[in-house]
């Protein structure tokens, strides 16, 4: 029998604007979740929350796109977004597209990123939650762990690993997908996740097929076709006994590279791996946050969470990206700290250009 892990996360309302989910939201949920527990749909689950995002980690036994385990997602923040009205909370609701369920989550609003596999005898997971960025955040990252030696020695000594991985890549502009292997097709890889706003990871594989992770790839304003809210996603990696160890997952993020998102989803900054007390982003809405969850999955049970980023050996990190953003923020609303003309074309800033488009004369 094999379990099924669903991460489905989203935004419907923060304290005192885009800063922190009340967590009044998160024990609606809960509630939702329980019931789902004990009626058998869900064999357990865990709540967290990235900044104003709520994530629900979610383990069972129906697959991936199951449209019950959906819909209780759904009925959870739909639960929640009224208590988010209650209460005035900012932006409650905001990245639910629609109010009715219509059998997958998925192109409703929030971001989904699900995996089935068969347990080993000791299974490592491990869930990352990003607030403040887009997808393609995670695509640095993800090739370095699963791509790049430097970054993961079992690539060179371990045996089990030494035939690489596949990448399934998504174009989120055309809407089409492509997979890659790697190492024999690295340079192509990284020349479609260098575009990080168009090429987007979704899943990688061992080269027998068998899942290794999946990352949420929703862009909300391409949905919505407006700017409604960043789409802060999630990825879910396994780790150990063929996969990266769980050391070598979380050290691409002892890097803070440069992900867009911040304020009003229209800025560059670095994206700061924190535990889950410290994911509050704050300044300028932000930086970006990243926090880290890791379980042992035994019987479609999650078990007790390791809050991976709670460890002082990345306080030189989050040293780091606070001094990349004091540099970034120095340039105000000049690039390379403001997203170029073409990411903007979902943010605020048509509707100022609009304003003076009557005033602009054609050039002799």
């Amino acid at each position: 029998m094999k379990t099924t892990i669903s991460v489905i996360k989203a935004d419907v309302g923060s304290i005192s604007g885009h800063l922190v989910a009340h967590p009044a939201l998160l024990e609606t949920c809960d509630e939702v979740l329980g019931k789902a527990l004990e009626d058998g749909l869900l064999e357990d689950y865990y709540i967290t929350r990235c900044g104003d995002d709520i994530d629900m980690i979610m383990t069972h036994r129906n697959g991936e796109e199951n449209e019950e385990v959906h819909e209780t997602a759904f009925n959870a923040f739909m639960k929640a977004t009224e208590l988010a009205k209650e209460l005035k909370l900012y932006g409650a609701g905001q990245d639910l597209l629609s109010d009715t369920f219509s059998g997958n989550i998925k192109g409703m609003g929030p971001g989904v990123a699900e995996m089935e596999f068969k347990e080993r005898p000791s299974d490592p997971v491990i869930v990352f939650c990003c607030d403040k960025t887009e997808p393609g955040a995670f695509n640095l990252p993800l090739y370095r762990l699963f791509a790049d030696p430097f970054n993961t020695a079992g690539l060179t000594i371990d045996p089990s690993m030494h035939d690489g991985f596949k990448f399934e890549v998504f174009d989120v502009i055309e809407h089409r997908k492509v997979i890659l292997s790697c190492p024999e097709e690295s340079y192509d890889l990284l020349a479609l996740l260098g575009s990080t706003g168009r090429y987007v990871i979704k899943r990688i594989f061992k080269k027998n097929g068998e899942i290794a992770a999946s990352m949420s790839t929703e862009r909300l304003n391409l949905m919505a076709g407006s700017y409604v809210g960043k789409d802060d996603p999630a990825a879910i990696v396994r780790a150990q006994s063929g996969f990266p160890s769980a050391g070598e997952v979380v050290e691409p993020f002892a890097f803070p590279h440069l992900v867009s998102g911040w304020m009003r989803g229209s800025h560059n900054g670095p994206l700061m791996p924190t535990a889950q007390y410290d994911a509050n982003p704050i300044r300028f809405d932000g930086p970006p946050r990243v926090i880290g969850l890791g379980f042992s999955v035994a019987d479609a049970k999650l078990g007790l969470p390791v809050d991976l980023f709670d460890d002082p050996a990345f306080d030189r990190t989050r040293q780091q990206a606070s001094d990349i953003a004091d540099y970034m923020r120095r340039h105000g609303p000049f690039e390379p700290h403001r997203l170029p003309s073409e990411e903007m074309e979902y943010t605020s800033l048509p509707g100022v250009l609009e304003k003076l488009e009557s005033r602009f004369e054609k050039m002799e």
